[in-house]
């Protein structure tokens, strides 16, 4: 279906008589430069500062605003689709599962998530809760993603991948946006924003959104993961003079998050049973930017910011307060050496409510910290061509001590728009409160009664990757575009489960048998792979982006007990990334303001959730008349339901991701 749709929309666009609008002219030149320019662009995820793609020495992609707004996704993690070697699945209505090369889990653990630079991992469980994190989709300038340890740069938990979600300088988004979803799944998804200036350098933006989004598919017709969020905040930028810019933002945010979660009860001894456990969410952040540009291409960088995060619920309740300091000097040194140097602070203090017998982490009220110190010489080998980076982040934790995280990166520009590269790093995920201080007991059999406990360990470790990667990347003419990138992972020290010791507890009573489990650091091995991504444009008006992602693990545990669970064992481990991942989108920009977009998914099974492969296809149709977009998108439309990810208990059945359709108007009125 998807392809006739295609084939009439083209046939349109090579026949129809009707010359194009201003406003699809416009559409037309920023497609075509966006790829003439591509490597152009700058970005600032791989070093702090800003620098051309042709010039980064690291697997990096650029999801650019324009790309959001015509796959049609109305979440950040369902627009992280649109990178390569990015495995997303979807959990259920409020979860979804996001790897990079590989390790892919509910919490993103190997993956450091920031929003304008402010990190959103958290250290009490070690990931990032996606269902806390949302912006108006309209005020995301892009979305950088490094495929590979960003560990030197950006410090702990950047292992497998570094997401950056830039929003657009509040300069670029004067006047009013009204953007108004509605749907079968994304029920309503409301945004609305404000922005102006003066001639004195000075702008600024506020927001608010909202929505109601359905459940997806449940077998059991148990639809417990309907859920509703709301959202407000701003943005002020000032530029002072040609040296100097600030940026203070800052949101508010307010929710719920319902989830399925094995309740039961120790005392009297009793089965879990599985309830729906409906998560408060809330919190808040504010962030303090300043950067100043010095003589010779030298500048300093200063970033704070405080964060807020509230969850409460059936199974436990946590409050955390963040402090973070990020200073950053470069300093050109003759014509081939920049150095850079830099020093980080953050300090989280925390406080744990214990909602169930059952769970619990210990000390309920302490302070996580982390302090780093960085280093950094960019030569210039061979002027415009050749270059070579070094750069080592010393830093400390309150879990595991000292870590440092070294990288070499190689550059070779042999002509303009032609990069190839090469980078080994080391880095690390640090030890969290779960794998410390957890401790969850359930009840397995009454008669005779029968107790297991999994326990967290003072002594884990940081849990390490040495990553050795190379890239290529090529633009020929203006029409098409590839970035290719291998890529050979080896890591220690991966979470696993130690031997279990078997007691007898004779009080309090009942006499009691318990099964003790302990988090341990058994596992160790290597995963390969390489990602693909061509983009060509066979017309002026039709783009076709596509990208394939090959990986293959390969771990082995020093201790024979590491596989007794469904979690933190080689089976999950190496059963839990999509061997093959491919995606074909289609940009069709027709007469009269007509847009005609489509994608394809195929991602293989995934035997440590028990789901088998699936393939999927969304279209959207849009049209734009002077200051309104509409749009009209199906997604997931080759079946009525599909599994993209388990739902981490055998005992509680997938959650199928609904075929869904919906609308969008979006009314813009510029300053």
């Amino acid at each position: 279906m998807c392809a006739v749709l295609l084939f009439c929309a083209l046939t349109i666009e090579l026949h129809g008589q009707s010359g194009p609008s201003d406003g699809q002219k416009d559409a037309v030149l920023l497609t075509h430069l966006s790829l003439e320019q591509l490597g152009n662009l700058e970005v600032v995820t791989a070093s702090k500062e800003p620098e051309q793609i042709w010039r980064t020495a690291a697997a990096i992609t650029v999801i650019s605003q324009q790309e959001i707004r015509r796959s049609g996704v109305t979440s950040i993690p369902e627009a992280l689709r649109l990178a390569p070697g990015v495995e997303v699945g979807r959990v259920s209505a409020t979860t979804w599962a996001i790897g990079i090369r590989g390790l892919e889990s509910n919490l993103s653990k190997s993956v450091l998530v920031l929003v304008d630079g402010r990190s959103v991992f958290t250290p009490f469980f070690s990931g990032v809760f996606w269902d806390q994190q949302d912006v108006v989709l309209e005020d995301i300038d892009r979305i950088e993603v490094i495929r590979g340890p960003g560990g030197t740069i950006w410090g702990p938990n950047a292992v497998n991948g570094v997401i950056n979600i830039i929003t657009k300088s509040a300069k670029d988004t004067h006047g009013t946006l009204v953007s108004i979803v509605a749907g079968d799944v994304d029920r309503v998804v409301a945004a609305a924003r404000y922005g102006g200036g003066n001639s004195k350098g000075f702008d600024y933006r506020i927001f608010a959104k909202g929505f109601d989004r359905g459940p997806e598919f449940h077998p059991d017709n148990d639809n417990y993961d309907q859920w509703y969020q709301a959202r407000g905040g701003f943005r002020m930028d000032w530029g002072s003079s040609e040296r100097d810019n600030f940026t203070v933002q800052g949101d508010m945010y307010k929710g719920d998050s319902p989830r399925k979660a094995g309740i039961g009860s120790l005392n009297p001894p009793q089965v879990g049973q599985f309830l729906t456990a409906d998560d408060q969410i809330s919190g808040g952040d504010l962030l303090a930017r300043w950067r100043r540009n010095l003589d010779n291409g030298s500048d300093i960088y200063l970033q704070a910011y405080f964060d807020r995060t509230i969850r409460t619920g059936l199974v436990y309740g946590e409050g955390r307060s963040t402090f973070d300091f990020d200073f950053l000097y470069r300093l050109k040194m003759g014509e081939r050496n920049k150095v850079s140097v830099g020093a980080g602070l953050r300090w989280s203090p925390y406080s744990f409510e214990q909602t169930n017998q059952g769970v619990d982490i210990l000390p309920h009220q302490a302070t996580d910290h982390n302090h780093s110190a960085f280093l950094q010489d960019e030569i210039d080998l061979v002027p415009k061509r050749l270059s070579l980076t070094l750069g080592m982040k010393l830093e400390h934790n309150n879990f595991s001590g000292f870590d440092a995280q070294p990288t070499a990166r190689v550059l070779w520009t042999p002509r303009e728009h032609q990069t190839f590269w090469a980078a080994v790093t080391r880095a690390v995920t640090t030890p969290s409160r779960l794998e410390e201080g957890f401790n969850l007991q359930g009840v397995a059999s009454v008669t005779p009664l029968i107790i297991v406990r999994v326990s967290g360990n003072p002594q884990f470790r940081s849990e390490s990757l040495v990553g050795y990667e190379g890239g290529y990347r090529q633009l020929w003419g203006k029409s098409a575009y590839l970035d290719l990138a291998v890529f050979h992972n080896a890591y220690n020290n991966l979470q696993s489960f130690g031997s279990p010791v078997v007691t007898v507890e004779p009080t309090p009573a009942p006499p009691r048998t318990v099964l003790n489990i302990p988090y341990a650091n058994d596992i160790a091995g290597a995963t390969d792979g390489f990602e693909i991504a061509p983009t060509w444009s066979p017309l002026q008006r039709w783009r076709l982006a596509g990208s394939y992602s090959f990986v293959t693990t390969g771990l082995h545990a020093s201790n024979g007990t590491s596989n007794i669970s469904s979690t933190g064992s080689i089976q999950t481990y190496e059963g839990s990334t999509p061997r093959h991942q491919f995606e074909i989108r289609s940009y069709l920009t027709l007469p009269r303001s007509f847009e005609f977009d489509s994608t394809y998914r195929y991602y293989t099974s995934l035997p440590g959730q028990s789901l088998a492969g699936y393939q999927t296809a969304d279209v959207r149709v849009g049209w734009n008349v002077r200051a309104l977009q509409f749009s009209v998108t199906g997604q997931n439309l080759l079946q009525p339901s599909h599994y993209e990810w388990g739902t981490g208990d055998p005992n509680i059945p997938p959650v199928g991701i609904r075929r869904a359709i919906y609308g969008r108007v979006v009314w813009t009125s510029s300053r």
